[in-house]
């Protein structure tokens, strides 16, 4: 949801459930809601909820469980240690469905193909669970947010009456493989998330892991199975399209990340060559690489083993954005070096090789972008390897 919308939302987060003794009528309906994709980065993924809609009863409800408060205690400290709460928001289906139309987003809706019974679990349990003591959860992109809790609750109320399957679907994908096919790989966002997260999101993902993604819930539903009567019936009765807009299209800056650093990476091969024939160092160069590259080093080891999130250990980024970096930029201002110097050199390179090689073996995939860049710190780093003594 973009953030202009939150407030107005919020407005019916903390409205009174309804009384859970009320019995929903046979003309009610349990749907989940799919909307598309917007153009911010937390946007990319699309959206989920589920709407109870009961004509008779008056009754047309959204639950959503993507809502978080900027203005909560600690929000942004408590976002970058990964323990962000967010909650669920029970409110008019109208204004959920108009925020999306202000967003040209595209919105459909599955009715499920439920027993009076089963429409009523469903019913109780997203009324008890909209109380105020219940609705908050701690979050989490990959395995507890908006989708993956329609997929939950699904499961818990109709067991093992319900089969997901999707034979269409592009079988054994990562985590990370499934984001970056939302997420343009040329873009700050895709760069930021394949430098911070870690190898557990380069594990393959299951038919139902695939729905932490909106986009999977709608398409696994569509094509599961429910058992009615110990007969197989579809797990959806009928799919409306309730707002239609094309899918938009992600920007690429002109500015983007693969841009600048082959730029930035030309201007340093340039330099390299011409130290090489001058028989020179320039220290501001190899200072500029080795701050950056230790900055971004010290944030990863700080995700990896200061923060909860779940996805960011075991990230082998460390190997070309190097915390020790860090301080040996200083050191390479100094007018004479220590001889070790040059085998610490020799050891990045050798980091460095083994880059290509976790790449190709999916042990984990690297941010496309930052191909220009491993390439300039490679070659620099042979260079000072040898050029010093």
């Amino acid at each position: 949801m973009k953030i202009k919308h939150l407030l107005f939302l919020f407005l019916f987060t903390f409205s009174k459930p309804l009384i859970a003794q009320i019995n929903l009528s046979v003309y009610s309906e349990v749907s989940i809601i799919t909307a598309a994709p917007g153009s911010e980065l937390y946007e990319a993924f699309g959206h989920a909820a589920i709407r109870i809609h009961d004509p008779l009863l008056q009754i047309d409800v959204i639950y959503n469980y993507g809502m978080f408060d900027f203005n909560a205690p600690n929000f942004y400290s408590n976002f970058v240690k990964g323990k962000l709460l967010y909650s669920l928001a029970r409110y008019n289906f109208n204004y959920f469905l108009e925020s999306y139309k202000k967003d040209k987003r595209w919105v459909k809706q599955q009715v499920l193909n439920l027993t009076q019974e089963q429409k009523q679990l469903f019913f109780m349990y997203l009324e008890n669970n909209a109380l105020p003591e219940n609705a908050a959860y701690l979050y989490d992109p990959y395995f507890n947010n908006c989708a993956t809790k329609l997929r939950d609750i699904t499961t818990t109320i109709l067991g093992d009456k319900i089969g997901f399957m999707d034979d269409n679907l592009e079988q054994n994908l990562s985590f990370r493989q499934l984001m970056n096919k939302e997420i343009h790989w040329n873009t700050w966002g895709n760069f930021g998330i394949n430098l911070a997260l870690g190898s557990k999101l380069d594990q393959k993902a299951t038919l139902e892991q695939y729905m932490y993604l909106p986009k999977y819930v709608n398409s696994i539903f569509n094509h599961s199975i429910l058992y009615v009567r110990n007969q197989p019936e579809n797990l959806i009765k009928r799919e409306d399209l309730l707002l239609d807009f094309e899918d938009q299209k992600p920007e690429i800056s002109f500015f983007n990340p693969f841009l600048i650093f082959s730029i930035f990476s030309f201007i340093g091969l340039f330099i390299t060559f011409s130290d090489l024939k001058k028989k020179k160092i320039s220290k501001w160069l190899d200072f500029t690489l080795l701050f950056t590259t230790g900055i971004l080093g010290v944030l990863i080891i700080f995700l990896w083993f200061f923060t909860d999130h779940s996805t960011a250990p075991n990230n082998f980024n460390f190997l070309w954005a190097f915390a020790p970096n860090l301080i040996i930029a200083f050191l390479m201002l100094k007018k004479n070096q220590q001889k070790w110097i040059k085998y610490y050199f020799i050891l990045l390179s050798l980091l460095l090789i083994t880059v290509p090689i976790l790449w190709i073996r999916e042990v984990q995939l690297f941010p496309v972008a930052v191909i220009p860049l491993v390439v300039l710190l490679f070659i620099r780093y042979l260079f000072l390897s040898k050029a010093l003594i």
